[in-house]
């Protein structure tokens, strides 16, 4: 019996049967997941059917299907013979990398990339590779480049994974300090209709810079290297007249700056340090009619080759999967309104 038809899925009719076997038993609990839980979310994600039988897993399902869930059970398996976890998490990132490309062995490629040493991120706290096309290419594009430009939806990982980075290199030596940054209030940076004094007014909206350097590091490194000046979170509005170097330097929610503001940051790079800006287009808090500075970056500098771009898409979120859905739907309803909004000015 499959995994899909023991959670009360029917199975489907097959196409073609492919048996795989694995030699280390003890794994296969996890790889399998508490009942079959892996085997099923496999079934769901890639239309194939899973019978798990001892050390043998049995694939039906279309030629490409079963192509694909073959390689993705492999990779999962590497992963735990390298001693890695296997999650929802890993299994939803092994099969966003699997389907990239339908060439088998582009395949196997991509998906080496999710447990693979090249894109790993290494930090005091935790090891980072890889969940989406999205992500290897930006970690890629961190590696090559000292400006990146990371844009896309929500739940991508463009700031998380760029302060996984950061903290990376501060660890390994190759930089003195990590700012972060982003526009305080995201629209006009009015400081002073919040309460308190000025930590208290821009702690809220750099917040998430925080949490992510917690992830990354103990709580008593994250304080004494704040205290110390290795790692400074700072409004934007700080950053001005300032060089930054032997730094890597994130600005973050930059679909919020003005034109103004985004020359002012970028130009604010020293020697030794790396820049990454993060952004949203569909997020733009700006007034009506004020062009985004990251809108106007990304157009002014598109052909430089020492910048590098990276567009995410909804198959980068690698947020809960109702997440995706989310985004996507939104996206459509913008879209269907500024055509309704075009005929409604053509007519």
């Amino acid at each position: 019996m499959t995994a899909r038809a023991r959670n009360g899925h029917a199975a489907r009719g097959t196409r073609q049967n492919k048996l795989i076997e694995f030699d280390d038993n003890s794994l296969l609990p996890m790889l399998y997941g508490e009942h079959d839980q892996h085997l099923v979310r496999l079934e769901q994600h890639l239309d194939v059917d899973l019978a798990s039988r001892g050390n043998q897993v049995s694939i039906s399902g279309s030629k490409d299907s079963v192509a694909t869930a073959k390689v993705v059970l492999k990779a999962l398996y590497e992963r735990l013979q390298k001693g890695l976890d296997v999650g929802d998490g890993e299994v939803d990132a092994v099969v966003r990398m699997a389907q990239v490309t339908p060439d088998v062995d582009e395949t196997e490629k991509a998906v080496e990339s999710t447990h693979g040493d090249e894109l790993a991120i290494v930090t005091r706290k935790r090891r980072l590779n890889p969940r989406s096309p999205g992500q290897a290419a930006y970690i890629k594009a961190m590696q090559r480049h000292e400006l990146v430009f990371g844009v896309g939806p929500a739940g991508t990982g463009k700031t998380y994974m760029a302060v996984a980075y950061g903290v990376s290199l501060l660890l390994n030596g190759d930089v003195e300090r990590i700012i972060l940054s982003r526009p305080a209030v995201e629209a006009g940076e009015r400081l002073g209709f919040l309460p308190g004094d000025m930590k208290d007014k821009v702690d809220p909206y750099l917040r998430p810079l925080y949490d992510a350097l917690h992830d990354m590091l103990p709580s008593d490194q994250v304080m004494s290297r704040l205290e110390n000046g290795e790692i400074e979170i700072a409004p934007l509005a700080f950053m001005r007249g300032r060089t930054l170097s032997n730094a890597f330097v994130i600005l973050d929610e930059a679909q919020n700056t003005t034109p103004v503001q985004m020359k002012m940051f970028l130009t604010r790079l020293g020697e030794r340090s790396r820049m990454v800006v993060t952004g949203d287009m569909s997020q733009v808090d700006l007034p009506k009619g004020q062009l985004s500075g990251l809108r106007d970056a990304s157009h002014t500098l598109a052909k430089l080759d020492e910048v590098g771009f990276v567009q995410f898409a909804h198959a980068d979120i690698v947020r809960h999967e109702l997440v995706t859905k989310i985004v996507r739907a939104y996206d459509n309803r913008q879209n269907k309104g500024e055509a309704e909004e075009r005929d409604f000015f053509d007519g």
